[in-house]
């Protein structure tokens, strides 16, 4: 891997943020190029949320993400907005537990993930993000397993340590979808 520009992107209280956190946490621990650049709407749930996160074994030029390798849409706001910059070859991760539109671009990889609803079936309401991550690893493999773990447990604060093992139960279930 030399390069991969995700675009992470959904409503505010999805997780988005922490995702690309533990994305960035994940490939600093591998040694790697990083930058997280997150952007959010004024309201704190609800409103939009996205975020950039490069993985490089290079220097980054630029923290933000304008065509991305990969993009993860987990609202249809989100998908529609930004479906046309994934470049040609590219990959869209869906929660099709919440889209239910089909993307119409025949040129990229799409993955249809009913992350919601795996994460409710498993007990792990609101770890649709997670279940994504693991589907996202399991597509292109930014780092060790190990060292997703290490980025998992570092952006979880030692006040939360208690869900450490819930989130790394919906990785896994991303990684076997």
């Amino acid at each position: 891997m030399t390069d991969l520009n995700i675009l992470l992107a959904g409503f505010g209280g999805q997780g988005i943020l922490f995702t690309g956190k533990v994305m960035a946490y994940a490939a600093l621990m591998e040694g790697k190029e990083l930058s997280w650049l997150p952007s959010y709407g004024p309201e704190m749930r609800g409103g939009t949320a996205n975020c950039s996160v490069c993985i490089s074994d290079n220097k980054i030029g630029s923290p933000l993400v304008v065509n991305p390798d990969v993009l993860v849409a987990m609202n249809l706001p989100s998908l529609e907005k930004f479906e046309d910059t994934v470049v040609p070859g590219g990959m869209i991760i869906i929660d099709s537990s919440i889209i239910d539109k089909k993307v119409q671009r025949t040129d990229i990889n799409v993955v249809y993930l009913e992350a919601s609803r795996i994460a409710e079936e498993n007990g792990l309401k609101g770890a649709a993000n997670m279940v994504i991550l693991g589907r996202l690893f399991k597509e292109h493999p930014f780092c060790s397993k190990e060292n997703l773990d290490k980025g998992l447990q570092k952006s979880i604060p030692p006040r939360k340590a208690a869900l450490i093992e819930n989130n790394r139960k919906a990785i896994a279930l991303g990684m076997e979808s």
